[in-house]
């Protein structure tokens, strides 16, 4: 079995149930016990599937648990043996405080297509299908990248957008961006959904840059794939434990810079389901005792990039 229309439903239902159960914690200021709640929901409905799974993209390793820790094996076994990337809840904060643009998030693929890496920083680049591949580069300089963007969408400077993360490693970024008159869209977390406003005009999002975790980097590039945009990435290993944990799992260039062919091979599915509405999805509705979910999915071979929504009935 392939990654078919079947397993999509079935990845959805994971997102959507990760998301639910992270409900009850809206505004909570509980960050940590709905981040555990999504996370135990995700492990629990993965273990339901008729797969072979092992995280490659997670929350840490062993030492991490109760998290989804990279190395750990999920399913009810089967015949598909896969790759699973997660973020059971991207935006924590947002959840704790009842901000918008919560997510859960998963991607996976068959075995061995999806990039492995400990839990670090990544210095990202992404841009629409309507930049040529060459007009970007993660070593190009800010200016470079800026003037090839408004030069191959036939924009002025001035009216090219970018978002990035609101940090301050990013504040000679925005200062330089600031100067040569880019408008910025400056988000304070959840950087899957920042770099995925770079796949629709109506985000108005012309380029996303900017350092960021290295897993959400992976599971935007997932759905980034679908779309056929382009994004760059290279992790930033700043100290000797991720240099070593690095290197156990076979990176053996360190400062290599990663295209998103050899981040995502081959065919993917990627979910997010909303928790909190944001730019890309709307949040949990409870209506008539019901919980209603709208997800984005993305399925590569199949040309899938759409918003489903579900329904789950509120258990009493």
């Amino acid at each position: 079995m392939a990654l078919n229309k079947e397993l999509i439903n079935k990845i959805i239902s994971v997102t959507s149930r990760a998301a639910i159960s992270c409900h009850k914690f809206l505004g909570k200021n509980d960050k940590i016990n709905a981040d555990k709640a999504a996370t135990d929901t995700m492990r629990s409905e993965i273990n339901k599937l008729k797969i072979n799974g092992e995280v490659v993209i997670g929350e840490g390793e062993l030492d991490k648990a109760p998290m989804l820790y990279i190395g750990e094996k999920l399913g009810a076994g089967g015949n598909l043996n896969i790759d699973i990337a997660v973020d059971p809840v991207e935006g924590t904060n947002f959840v704790a405080k009842n901000l918008p643009g919560a997510l859960s998030v998963i991607a996976v693929s068959e075995k061995g297509n999806l990039f492995n890496a400990p839990e670090t920083y990544m210095d990202k680049l992404a841009v629409s299908n309507k930049v040529p591949h060459e007009a970007t580069d993660l070593d190009f300089t800010l200016e470079k990248n800026i003037k090839n963007l408004a030069d191959s969408l036939n924009k002025d400077i001035s009216n090219i957008t970018a978002c990035l993360l609101d940090r301050p490693r990013h504040a000679h970024i925005i200062e330089e961006l600031k100067k040569m008159g880019v408008k910025t869209k400056l988000i304070s977390d959840g950087d899957v959904s920042g770099a995925l406003m770079i796949t629709d005009d109506k985000y108005n999002v012309d380029i996303f840059l900017g350092v960021g975790g290295g897993p959400e980097g992976v599971l935007a590039a997932s759905a980034i794939d679908a779309y056929g945009c382009k994004f760059q990435g290279r992790f930033l290993f700043n100290n000797d434990q991720d240099k070593f944990r690095a290197r156990k799992m076979g990176i053996k260039d360190l400062k290599k810079k990663y295209d998103l062919k050899e981040i995502i091979k081959g065919d993917s599915i990627f979910c997010a389901t909303g928790i909190t509405s944001g730019d890309l999805v709307k949040g949990i509705n409870v209506k008539d005792n019901k919980y209603i979910t709208e997800t984005l999915v993305t399925h590569k071979s199949s040309n899938i990039c759409k918003i489903v929504i579900r329904e789950d009935t509120i258990k009493t």
